[in-house]
């Protein structure tokens, strides 16, 4: 069973929508840590390790999702997580911005997907599902993946 690791990133108290996301996970047969909210990104990353985790999943409602996971993949590298999976998901930025830029800034900043608000549970477990698979077969993450908010400039605007 792959472990996750899930939690609300920086001043953000948001947390129904990462309770009803690791439900979800867990419906769907993984075993999932959840940090809850006000989560700072080192106990994320301890968690990942303490955990033996597979991948992380931040979640940010509040806005500053972007200046709350600068340098999150630095501190992963640095505990040795280099290859662990990580996504981040939720309104990440201020203000209405074209859904493509926020989430090339995203994998810029190490993260290997970037869901936009309003994305379906059932598309998020299909991506990592697909995700974790390329993996076994030994294989990085296909970033051009068609997502179902692929090509679409209005999600997250």
């Amino acid at each position: 069973m792959r472990t996750l690791v899930t939690g609300v990133i920086g001043a953000d108290t948001h947390i129904v929508g990462n309770r009803i996301l690791s439900m979800a996970l867990e419906k769907v047969g993984y075993r999932v840590v959840s940090l809850g909210a006000l989560t700072p990104a080192g106990d994320f990353v301890k968690a990942a390790v303490e955990t033996a985790a597979d991948a992380i999943l931040v979640s940010s409602l509040y806005g500053q999702g972007e200046i709350d996971c600068r340098g999150f993949r630095d501190l992963c590298v640095e505990a040795g997580l280099e290859e662990i999976l990580l996504y981040v998901g939720g309104n990440l930025v201020v203000g209405k911005q074209p859904w493509p830029g926020v989430e090339r800034r995203f994998l810029d900043m190490g993260f290997d997907r970037a869901f936009p608000p309003g994305s379906r549970l059932e598309d998020i477990t299909t991506v990592l599902a697909a995700d974790f698979a390329a993996r076994a077969r030994g294989g990085r993450i296909d970033e051009a993946l068609a997502t179902p908010w692929s090509g679409r400039p209005e999600a997250g605007a």
